[in-house]
């Protein structure tokens, strides 16, 4: 898990180009990996720095909610503790942010020292209610 994992590749070759929705999965760590508190509360220095990068580059967070209970599917690797839907004007913006010099040294440690496991998945609308902008 980590920055390292961002497939930069992938994201590019897509064909769509115009906004996005990143969905959030998180799984945290009872307590967090450098010891100042719960994984919950890395998180919540992790999303403090971020949220601002987030609106710097023409983005919001539209979303976020804990985790209840698997619905439909598989219970097993599907036990999430936190979900965000993040929106981005663009992909460029989310890999700007993703790849930069203060994500990477001021965002991600506490990323890492919260998050057992975070998976973002990239989506571009096929439908919706929210209004943006």
């Amino acid at each position: 898990m980590g920055v390292d994992l961002l497939n930069i590749e992938g994201l590019k070759q897509l064909e769509h180009q115009g906004p996005i929705v990143m969905v959030n999965l998180m799984r945290f760590h009872e307590r967090s990996l450098d010891g100042d508190g719960s994984g919950w509360d890395a998180y919540l220095r992790y999303s403090a720095l971020t949220v601002p990068m987030i609106k710097a580059r023409g983005g919001t967070l539209l979303w976020t909610g804990d985790a209840k209970a698997v619905a439909l599917g598989p219970q097993h690797g599907n036990q999430w503790d936190y979900l965000a839907l993040v929106y981005y004007p663009s992909v460029a913006a989310f890999l700007d942010m993703m790849t930069s010099e203060e994500y990477e040294n001021r965002c991600d440690p506490h990323r890492r020292n919260g998050c057992a496991e975070h998976v973002i998945i990239c989506t571009s609308e096929a439908y919706s209610k929210f209004k943006i902008g």
